[in-house]
């Protein structure tokens, strides 16, 4: 079995309410993670958490608009911390891209609102999809909620409609033969249309 060295949060984001940051820290807390959590002048927060041989991992939140927002990257080895952060990008509907780096080859997460939706292997430069999340049901109600070939149908049946009782007014020929002209073509889109 493969030993991981470490996991880099490459991208991360976290946005956070008063009461989610609040059950954050505590999640850090009730696993017995030391973190230190420094309140600075303009509301913003950053909380530090010891990684192995004596690095600190700092998480820096932003306050805007009444939310503690977490935009950035960190390092981390200590086995915990790391799946501590990836509970609280999962359960804060985080989006991160995730490396866990192996000696041999690295492991590529894709988060999206706490769901991995991509998995991918590094290996020498090259990349290999291993999972890809495909929102099967969401494309199926796309598609049965797209009624433009409908409603292009509907415009054609019309056109022809119109044009027939053009043709049966007129009793000029060369504009019959154009009006016969237009209604072959149209046939033939509202053929391939339905077919």
């Amino acid at each position: 079995m493969a030993i991981r060295l470490a996991t880099e949060y490459v991208k991360t984001c976290l946005q956070l309410t008063e009461a989610e940051m609040a059950m954050f820290i505590q999640m850090f807390v009730n696993h017995q993670a030391s973190l230190q959590v420094r309140v600075l002048e303009n509301g913003n927060q950053e909380v530090v958490l010891p990684d192995d041989a004596g690095q600190e991992i700092v998480l820096s939140f932003e306050r805007k608009l009444g939310f503690y927002i977490c935009q950035g990257s960190c390092r981390i080895t200590n086995r915990k911390l790391v799946d501590l952060m990836r509970k609280a990008v999962s359960s804060f509907k985080g989006s991160a891209v995730v490396h866990r780096i192996y000696a041999a080859y690295t492991m590529i997460y894709e988060y999206e609102r706490g769901t991995v939706v991509k998995i991918m292997e590094s290996k020498n430069g090259n990349e290999k999809v291993i999972y890809e999340y495909k929102d099967t049901v969401g494309q199926l109600e796309q598609l049965f909620q797209n009624d433009a070939v409908e409603r292009e149908i509907s415009r054609i049946k019309l056109t022809i409609n119109q044009l027939l009782d053009l043709r049966n007014d007129l009793q000029d020929e060369a504009v019959r033969e154009h009006i016969d002209d237009r209604l072959q073509k149209l046939t033939h889109e509202l053929f391939v249309l339905e077919a």
